[in-house]
């Protein structure tokens, strides 16, 4: 599941995922990110991760076209919040590939921190 949420950051996409993923609910994300994308903002991102347990096909798919057509270029910060430790170090090694794009993971405990990541860079 993908609830969008509010972090009291009008510019920034906030989300939380618990669960499985469906093609509905990334449709709905993806269409935020395309709707600010065409007003040419640079698209600020926080992800909270409660849960992964996985996604639809569609959803999937829905995202690979997304990303194909507009590129990563629109992306600014991004903040992904989660007790994982294994997500942290994926987000680490993805900010290291993705050099135009500033990428944190944050334990779940420094949530305020990654919210002045976001607002600061």
């Amino acid at each position: 599941m993908i609830e969008m949420i509010d972090i009291g950051m009008a510019d920034a996409i906030a989300y939380r995922i618990e669960g499985k993923i469906t093609e509905e609910e990334m449709k709905t994300v993806l269409a935020v990110f395309k709707e600010k994308i065409e007003k040419n903002e640079k698209l600020i991102v926080y992800q909270e991760v409660v849960s992964i347990g996985g996604a639809d096909f569609d959803a999937l798919i829905d995202k690979f076209k997304f990303f194909l057509e507009v590129g990563l270029s629109h992306f600014s910060r991004i903040a992904v919040v989660t007790h994982k430790k294994w997500i942290h170090k994926l987000v680490d090694l993805e900010g290291k590939l993705f050099k135009g794009i500033e990428m944190r993971g944050f334990p779940k405990e420094e949530k305020d921190q990654a919210l002045k990541f976001l607002k600061n860079g």
